[in-house]
């Protein structure tokens, strides 16, 4: 189980442990985004500073109708006590935790300041 807490901004937190390219471990704190589809995203000066591999070029239709390009990264991240590989969009933003990261998981939130989070792997 991952858990982590709502924060004074009613923001949906957990801690992440990334790895770099290099293996050394980075612990983040990133903010679950149910609106956003992919795996997770994360500043460009983190991105170098793990020397993540580029992978491809991604694009997102935002809420104002505008078209987003951005770069997309292989990352590896410790899940639910598992080594993942997943893909990584680059986005000037705290990091996001995405819903194809939370596939085949239970999200569950008690939403009020210091509230409990748990994400859990369904059967």
């Amino acid at each position: 189980m991952i858990e982590g807490t709502v924060n004074e901004s009613l923001e949906v937190t957990i801690s992440l442990i990334l790895h770099s390219s290099s293996g050394e471990e980075h612990g983040i704190e990133a903010i679950v985004d149910t609106g956003f589809t992919g795996h997770l995203t994360l500043p460009l000066e983190l991105i170098e500073a793990m020397a993540l591999p580029w992978l491809s070029r991604g694009h997102a239709l935002l809420a104002d109708g505008s078209l987003h390009v951005f770069d997309v990264y292989i990352g590896t991240l410790t899940w639910n006590g598992q080594v993942r590989m997943v893909e990584v969009d680059e986005a000037d933003t705290d990091p996001l935790v995405g819903m194809e990261l939370l596939r085949n998981h239970s999200l569950s939130v008690d939403v009020v300041e210091d509230g409990p989070v748990r994400i859990e792997a369904l059967a």
